[in-house]
């Protein structure tokens, strides 16, 4: 298989947030790059096209957007 990534990523277990017009959803951290991350989420459903990703104890904010889900799993990449 052909890695597409941009940058490899790491794997990590923290605590996250998807941040988006006053709300959000929480989500846990799976693995993280300079360029994406792969997150748990209850549900994808009811996400925006973007939103931010929030790391609270890292004091990590980026912006991103999907480009790939599951039932559970969501893909993002950074803007």
């Amino acid at each position: 298989m052909t890695e597409k990534r941009a940058a490899p990523r790491h794997r990590v277990l923290k605590r996250g947030t998807l941040a988006f017009g006053g709300g959000g959803i929480d989500c846990t951290v799976r693995n993280l790059s300079a360029s994406g991350a792969r997150v748990d989420i209850a549900s994808p459903l009811g996400l925006p096209q973007n939103f931010t990703l929030v790391i609270e104890a890292d004091q990590f904010i980026r912006r991103c957007r999907p480009v790939w889900n599951t039932e559970r799993q969501l893909g993002v990449v950074f803007e």
